[in-house]
C-alpha cells in the first residue's frame, strides 16, 4: 500500500515513516517544514513540502503517488501555545483535518489513520480512562483535536473511508539521535535542555490531588507509537476498527519521578524549581489499553528506562 505521511518530517511522524518502510509499506512523506526536519526522513523516503490546508497541493500529491491511504499527523500540538492562539490551531488541527478529509474523498483515497491525543478525554475525575470515558478538552488544542475526530468519524459513517484516530498519550524517547525530539514543549527534552545549561528543571505546579502533587502522564515510547501505526495500517485494511484507540503504556508516572530519573541518567544533582501551575494540564491521565491489544494485538514493549535512556542519549 502506498500511504501519504503528513507530518512525516516531524519528530513522531519520522519515526511512523522509518516503522512503515521497515514493515514493508510505501510511504511518502508531506510535510511544511515548519517543525519537521527533512534530514529525518533522507534516503528513507521521498518529501512533498506542503501545507495540509492547501486542497489543490494535496490532491496534486495524492494523484501523483497513487495515495491509498494517508496516516495524518501534521498538527500544532502545544497545550500552553494552544491558550494562546486558539484560533491558528483551530485553523490547522480541525481545518486542516477537513480539507485532508476532502481531498482523500475527492482522490479515492481509501483509508484515514489520525494522530490524535488523549488530551480529549480533559481532566477525568479517576485518572485512567478508556475509550467509552467522556471526552471534555480542557484545553483549545485537545478540543481541536477532539473536532477533527468527530469530523473523521463522519466520513467513516458515510462510508466514505476506512478509518481511525489513535488517541497517544505522552510520547517520548527516540530511536536515534537523527530523529530525536527537538521541542522545547515538551517535558523530556525540556528538562535534558535546563539540565544541559546547567539550570534548574520546572515542575509546573505541585499541589494536584496525586501521589507527590505532581501531575501523572502515561508516557510512552515513540518506537511503540510507531509500531502501532504499523498494526493500524495494516488492520484498516483487513477489519473494521473502532473510531478510536487508546496507545499507551497503562501506567503511570509523576513528572517528579520523570524529573529524577533524568537527573539520575545525566548524573546531575540539580534540584527541581517548582513554578505555577498551567492552565490546561489535567491532574492524572493513563490509558486504558486493553482494546487496542485486542483489536490490534498491541502492548508497548517500552517502560521509562527505555525512555529515560534513549531520551539522555540521543538529546539534540
Amino acid at each position: 500500500m502506498k500511504w501519504l505521511i503528513t507530518g512525516g518530517a516531524g519528530y513522531i511522524g519520522s519515526h511512523v515513516t522509518k516503522a512503515m518502510i521497515e514493515g514493508g509499506e510505501s510511504a511518502i512523506v508531506y510535510d511544511n517544514l515548519a517543525a519537521g526536519l527533512a534530514k529525518r526522513v533522507e534516503g528513507i523516503a521521498p518529501v512533498e513540502v506542503g501545507d495540509i490546508r492547501d486542497i489543490d497541493t494535496v490532491k496534486t500529491v495524492l494523484l501523483k503517488y497513487k495515495i491509498n491511504g494517508i496516516i495524518h499527523l501534521a498538527a500544532k500540538k502545544s497545550v500552553e501555545e494552544s491558550e494562546r492562539l486558539p484560533d491558528e490551531y483551530e485553523a490547522v488541527n480541525h481545518g486542516g483535518t477537513q480539507v485532508l478529509l476532502q481531498a482523500a474523498k475527492d482522490c479515492n483515497v481509501e483509508a484515514f489513520l489520525f494522530s490524535s491525543t488523549a488530551a480529549v478525554y480533559g481532566n477525568p475525575s479517576a485518572g485512567f480512562v478508556d475509550e467509552q470515558s467522556p471526552t471534555a478538552p480542557i484545553s483549545p488544542y485537545g478540543a481541536t483535536k477532539l473536532k477533527a475526530e468527530e469530523a473523521i468519524n463522519k466520513f467513516i459513517n458515510d462510508g466514505v473511508l476506512k478509518a481511525t484516530s489513535l488517541r497517544y498519550f505522552n510520547v517520548a524517547g527516540a530511536a536515534n539521535k537523527k530523529l530525536a525530539d527537538t521541542s522545547k514543549s515538551n517535558l523530556i527534552p525540556m528538562v535534558l535542555d535546563a539540565i544541559k545549561r546547567g539550570q534548574q528543571p520546572q515542575i509546573y505546579g505541585d499541589n494536584y490531588p496525586t501521589k507527590d502533587g505532581t501531575c501523572i502522564r502515561d508516557y510512552v515510547h515513540v518506537e511503540d507509537i510507531a509500531a502501532a501505526h504499523l498494526l493500524a495500517s495494516k488492520a484498516l485494511f483487513a477489519s473494521e476498527l473502532p473510531p478510536c484507540l487508546n496507545i499507551g503504556t497503562g501506567v503511570g508516572y509523576s513528572v517528579q519521578e520523570v524529573i529524577n530519573a533524568l537527573l539520575r541518567e545525566s548524573n546531575s544533582d540539580l534540584q527541581p524549581l517548582i513554578a505555577l501551575a498551567r492552565p490546561g494540564d489535567p491532574a492524572s491521565l493513563v490509558a486504558n489499553i486493553a482494546l487496542a491489544k485486542a483489536i490490534l494485538n498491541f502492548t508497548a514493549s517500552r517502560g521509562l528506562d527505555e525512555i529515560v535512556h534513549s531520551s539522555t542519549a540521543y538529546q539534540c
